[in-house]
């Protein structure tokens, strides 16, 4: 039985361990996703005894393992006489990404790790980890997990994978193997079609430049540089009376190069952060767009800005609540609402405003926030049907079933004053579902990075778009960009949230460009009517803005049949499908 062990392991398990160590970071994933709506609670009491074995089953098989065995392989690199039968099964390379995983440490405080864990969301996460990692009595071991997180991550030696076995309050863990490998092939599935698809995107934005008007971009106006506007800006504080709380915003007024006011009033485009954001998170955005003559206001959601995510983390008040949901839209209405009062009584905004003409652009629950304003609806019958699955690698359905726990209603969320929307890394697929998406009618533009881990490209964007039925709709692809690439400021979301390095990415600064020039010419052309930026508007346009490490594409049409295509064409055959010749036609 040793053997048919080891053989599993070194032919199934470890195969993975090169692929598992790319993606090492799953507990600063976890960790990561405190981005959204928890809970508080508090440090709970931590047994003296810990784990000393690891007892492995898959299916009838079962084999055990002690923990000093796995420190002593982790921390020297000792094979000791109970590991040898399996360690002959790894390569060596293999063998030193092991040692690396066990000990890698990741950065968070016990009163975080009880933040997180003891939230809705947290205790979700735990739960379903907690079918994986078992108790020695073989119940669900999330209990024992969290007092082992929480342990680790005060102890001297820190939050390790090592740490938390060590930590783990029963003398032995059950390991259902099981689970985890299908856990692993599942990952494996989800990145083998997000390659595929965006191979497919690639090629579709091929196919449009190709057969586009050909346009010397290199002749035309930069929109990555700055327009001719100046502008102002200043700060002012509503008092949201229905929530009981201020309600801040800068508002950035364009002017014309002599300082003069503008001719005509501008065109309003509004600006909603993600959680644990602020108003300096899409500040470089804000004054782009005013130079190109637009007024921009930028709110600051006070129910999950940074400030309320600090204090969280520090055990000091509650954290976001599901209704934030619908009170984001809302404050975008009473804002607008207050700056249509106030351009018609104070001077000084009198002629300046256009607030029939406004366009949002949201990132994240921003991206939600955006198109909730636009007429895509809470979709409680979808977020029913897929919130009862144990999904847990999606990690924005975490979040989308928080709308589940809302009181079942008709929230009226729309403003028929928005008349375009752009929305970075939005989740939408249970929240709206195709249904909730299908109603928009204004111009869309959803943009998607592939390396998003927490509203991944493929379920949260690429597929959403197919369900749009507006003509004037875009789909924005940024290569290797990440959740956070597009957000600039004071980098207080990535200060705040405990975020492994490696899934930031790469500098954002190169890709914000590209948000700066493509939200211009959106907005010109369908808030300014000036057509004369619909050429910007293309596959071509981003081919020749596009550089490393960011490949940028576009595309205008893309459906649900190319996709599956493109997912079948890399979906292992079994030996009893029969394999279709490689020049036949589908």
């Amino acid at each position: 039985m040793a053997r048919t062990i080891s053989n599993l392991i070194g032919n199934r398990l470890f195969l993975d361990v090169s692929n598992i160590a790319k993606h090492n970071n799953w507990i600063g994933i976890a960790l990561g996703s405190l981005g959204f709506w928890l809970f508080p609670t508090v440090l709970t009491g931590i047994p003296a005894f810990s784990a000393e074995q690891v007892a492995v089953f898959y299916g009838p098989l079962e084999f055990s393992l002690s923990v000093e065995a796995l420190e002593a392989f982790a921390k020297e690199g000792k094979i000791t006489e109970e590991l040898a039968p399996y360690a002959g099964t790894i390569p060596p390379k293999a063998q030193a990404q092991l040692r690396e995983l066990l000990q890698q440490r990741f950065e968070a405080s016990p009163t975080l790790i009880s933040q997180f864990t003891g939230a809705a969301v947290g205790g979700t996460v735990l739960a379903r980890m907690g079918k994986i990692l078992q108790t020695e009595t073989g119940e669900n071991g999330s209990t024992a997990l969290r007092t082992a997180l929480i342990s680790a991550a005060g102890d001297p030696q820190g939050l390790t994978l090592l740490n938390i076995l060590r930590k783990f309050p029963n003398r032995v863990i059950r390991v259902n193997l099981s689970l985890g490998l299908q856990i692993t092939e599942q990952f494996e599935e989800l990145t083998r079609n997000k390659d595929a698809i965006v191979k497919l995107i690639e090629q579709q934005a091929a196919t449009e430049a190709a057969s586009a008007n050909k346009v010397n971009f290199s002749q035309q106006s930069d929109l990555r540089q700055p327009g001719s506007f100046k502008w102002t800006q200043q700060t002012i504080t509503l008092t949201d009376t229905l929530r009981d709380r201020p309600l801040p915003f800068d508002l950035y007024l364009p002017q014309t190069a002599d300082g003069g006011t503008t001719q005509q009033p501008s065109p309003v485009i509004v600006i909603s952060h993600g959680a644990a954001g602020n108003r300096t998170s899409f500040a470089y955005l804000a004054q782009h767009l005013a130079s190109y003559g637009f007024a921009v206001v930028v709110l600051e959601h006070p129910g999950d800005n940074t400030k309320l995510f600090e204090q969280f983390f520090s055990g000091l008040s509650a954290s976001p609540q599901p209704i934030e949901l619908v009170n984001r839209p809302l404050e975008v209405k009473l804002v607008l609402d207050e700056l249509q009062r106030r351009e018609q009584s104070e001077p000084a905004l009198q002629g300046k405003l256009n607030l029939q003409q406004v366009g949002v652009i949201g990132q994240s629950v921003g991206g939600y926030t955006a198109l909730a304003l636009a007429g895509a609806k809470i979709n409680f019958a979808q977020l029913q049907k897929d919130c009862n699955s144990d999904q847990l690698l999606n990690l924005s359905l975490l979040v989308q079933c928080e709308a589940a726990r809302l009181p079942i209603s008709n929230y009226s969320l729309q403003d028929e004053r928005i008349k375009a929307v752009l929305a970075i890394n939005p989740f939408t697929s249970s929240i709206f579902g195709q249904t909730g998406l299908s109603s928009l009618k204004v111009p869309v533009m959803l943009v998607a990075g592939s390396d998003d881990i927490f509203t991944p490209a493929v379920p949260e964007q690429i597929q959403p778009f197919t369900w749009l039925s507006t003509p004037e709709k875009y789909l924005v692809l940024i290569e290797k960009a990440t959740h956070f690439t597009t957000i600039g400021g004071s980098s207080s979301e990535r200060s705040v949230l405990p975020i492994p390095a490696e899934v930031l990415g790469p500098n954002p600064s190169l890709a914000r460009p590209y948000i700066n020039a493509l939200s211009t010419a959106f907005f010109q052309n369908y808030l300014a009517n000036k057509s004369e930026y619909s050429s910007y508007l293309s596959a071509a346009y981003t081919q020749s803005i596009s550089q490393e490490p960011f490949k940028l594409s576009l595309v205008r049409s893309l459906t649900a049949i190319q996709i599956n295509q493109a997912i079948d064409s890399v979906t292992p055959k079994s030996p009893s499908q029969p394999q279709q010749a490689p020049n036949s036609q589908p």
